[in-house]
């Protein structure tokens, strides 16, 4: 019998002195894998994002193992701890809170660590929420850039929602309940409000939803109701240049600057149409 596939894994896991990154369900807890339960329930102890979250698993699976604190507030003391561990031949499984560890999550300094430290990373795959709201998107997905949460000062948060409105690939970024209406009322004004997105809640959970329509109607959606769960937005590319609100917005910004560095308006204008092509005449109203 021919097989187009064979199944092979590797012996005697866990390993030791190796750090296993190792993904765990981003809602329902029957995600996981058994190969990732092996781990967990093997290794010689476990950093978690939350050791509460962690026991959840663990109390599910009915195996015990001893569990350390590991989140941006304490990785910096707690790295070079967990690296000594396996220098002296430990197993350390690293898990977040739901989903793949280091994808925002803390934990990049750590594998950053270890490679230094020439200690073997293994990747034991698990769900990941981009991915799983992006396949069920229906949008592009051969190419797509994930931001993740967006920063909170004002023009870092600009200048990446200024390149999610020109980009033509497909984009994901996380957001909380609490601050989701904020975040649709920025991506109407960058990106515009007949520009399609979803809205993906409570992913694998009892009560997952996914709204996708264009952003003034699920902005008009969700001003409705009470917003619970992680949120997850697929924004779909543009497929031609068009010219939005925010691009308004950072060609006057730029515009000025010229202007001020000393400038004529006229020649301000004709260099921003040169660099962007759009017509001098739109520019110059602009000031």
């Amino acid at each position: 019998m021919n097989n187009n596939y064979s199944l092979s894994h590797r012996k005697d896991e866990p390993e030791k002195g190796v750090l296993y990154i190792v993904g765990t369900p981003i809602g329902n807890l029957d995600d996981i894998s058994h190969r990732a339960i092996n781990i967990l329930k093997n290794v010689s102890l476990i950093a978690c994002e939350d050791t509460r979250q962690t026991s959840k698993i663990i109390k599910k699976f009915k195996f015990n193992n001893n569990l350390v604190s590991f989140n941006k507030i304490n990785s910096f003391k707690k790295t070079p701890q967990i690296i000594e561990q396996l220098k002296m031949g430990r197993s350390v499984a690293l898990v977040s809170d739901a989903g793949m560890p280091i994808i925002c999550d803390p934990g990049e300094d750590l594998v950053k660590n270890a490679k230094s430290n020439k200690i073997d990373i293994i990747c034991v795959p698990g769900p990941c929420a981009a991915i799983t709201a992006l396949v069920s998107s229906g949008m592009p997905s051969s190419r797509f850039i994930f931001e993740g949460f967006l920063p909170k000062k004002k023009s870092e948060r600009e200048k990446i929602l200024f390149e999610i409105s020109k980009s033509d690939k497909t984009t994901i970024i996380f957001e909380s309940p609490h601050r989701l209406i904020k975040l649709l009322q920025e991506l109407k004004e960058f990106c515009g409000g007949e520009r399609e997105i979803q809205v993906s809640r409570e992913l694998t959970k009892k009560f997952e939803e996914h709204i996708m329509d264009k952003i003034d109607k699920v902005l008009e959606i969700f001003s409705k109701r009470e917003v619970l769960g992680e949120i997850t937005i697929v924004i779909k590319g543009v497929s031609e240049h068009k010219f939005f609100e925010a691009d308004i917005f950072f060609l006057k910004k730029e515009l000025h600057e010229l202007i001020n560095a000393g400038l004529s308006l006229s020649a301000a204008s004709k260099f921003l149409a040169k660099k962007t092509n759009i017509p001098k005449s739109e520019i110059y109203k602009l000031h």
